[in-house]
């Protein structure tokens, strides 16, 4: 049963690091504790000095400061929560945070949390989200929007060889583009068509040629933007099913 000091033994390392990355070590040590121990956790007992008396004596009241930092943020996680019929501060781990066996686990959680699935789209969230959550960033985002290519092509009933920039600006075209909206403004319909070419060019074509290094939060507002493209392109594909099936 690893300790706490056992897992970050330096006190400048602790106090280093943020409530969500100590929670990581913290919800290891929860969960190797025996099962009695686990149903009766404490807050107030967690805090005392015998939980850090392993840290050098001058460092102790800064690390029970700083790992109740983590302890809170467990429980604002649902990850530690009250135990059902006990008075006072008895906790015990939810099934949440009985999931969170260690460090690797909690960095996907964090990671998914930053990114609700349900704001995907179905397809992207189906094609990206376990490489979404691994930290593969760069390859999530270049099977993002060569989703949205593949839908424009399919949408717009275009050929296999016609790719990339041009394959999406030829189906938005303001006037004769299969995909736009000829009810909409002029202006409007020429900035769609701009906003799939920049989208295109910008966040599928380099992806695709070299290693572009892509942060998480960089990430998650590429895969919106991915999703928004993908409902507009499935707004358009039922907009011009509309006549066929109207006609007798």
């Amino acid at each position: 049963m690893p300790t706490l000091h056992n897992l970050i033994p330096d006190p400048a390392i602790v106090l280093s690091l943020e409530p969500e990355q100590l929670a990581g070590y913290l919800i290891e040590h929860l969960n190797s504790l025996p099962p009695f121990e686990q149903a009766r956790l404490n807050r107030y007992n967690f805090s005392l000095g015998h939980t850090f008396e392993e840290y050098p004596q001058p460092s102790r009241n800064d690390m029970a400061k700083v790992w109740m930092e983590a302890w809170m943020w467990l429980e604002r996680e649902g990850m530690i929560i009250p135990n059902p019929g006990q008075q006072g501060e008895w906790m015990i781990l939810s099934r949440r945070g009985q999931r969170m066996k260690g460090r690797q686990d909690l960095m996907a959680y964090q990671k998914a949390s930053r990114l609700p699935k349900q704001l995907l789209h179905p397809v992207i969230a189906q094609k990206v989200w376990s490489q979404y959550i691994r930290g593969e960033y760069n390859t999530a985002v270049f099977q993002a929007f060569k989703e949205v290519e593949v839908a424009v092509r399919e949408a717009g009933s275009y050929q296999p060889t016609d790719l990339g920039i041009e394959l999406v600006r030829e189906a938005f075209h303001a006037e004769r583009g299969p995909l736009t909206d000829l009810t909409r403004p002029l202006p409007e319909r020429q900035a769609l068509a701009h906003l799939f070419a920049g989208a295109i060019g910008s966040y599928k074509n380099p992806t695709s040629h070299r290693h572009v290094p892509i942060g998480a939060d960089e990430a998650t507002e590429m895969l919106i933007l991915a999703s928004h493209l993908l409902r507009i392109i499935d707004d358009r594909a039922a907009a011009l099913q509309e006549p066929a099936e109207g006609n007798p």
